[in-house]
């Protein structure tokens, strides 16, 4: 029989909660920044303050980019399983990447530049 699988949920959260600046600078060091934030948290900026004010990094980047650079391009990064459709699929890193690329060059064909917001309505299936 297999051992219980047991959670350090309890464990990380006290830990979040006891010293939150320490918890997201350690947090932060898995993410790859083009400019590493020097200040984790400061209170003074707006009402509820801000988190790595000062720091630059990109989403796409680390949620993909870097799982195929580090060697990772054949495993999934999305598994899709649709009980509503019956419909299963798994995507690779190496796919999303090209699929991404792919609608980054149709939206820049669509004059969408850095700092604009779009959005992606995705109906429920």
């Amino acid at each position: 029989m297999d051992a219980p699988i047991t959670s350090r949920y309890h464990e990380v959260y006290a830990r979040a909660q006891r010293d939150p600046e320490a918890f997201w600078a350690e947090a932060a060091r898995a993410i790859d920044w083009y400019e590493c934030p020097r200040k984790v948290f400061d209170p003074a900026a707006g009402i509820y303050g801000r988190w790595f004010v000062d720091g630059v990094c990109n989403t796409c980047f680390n949620a993909v980019d870097r799982h195929v650079a580090g060697g990772r391009a054949g495993q999934a990064a999305i598994i899709y399983d649709s009980p509503v459709s019956q419909t299963k699929r798994t995507i690779s890193y190496a796919e999303l990447l090209t699929e991404v690329k792919a609608l980054a060059a149709v939206l820049r064909d669509l004059g969408v530049g850095k700092g604009d917001r779009v959005i992606i309505y995705m109906p429920m299936v």
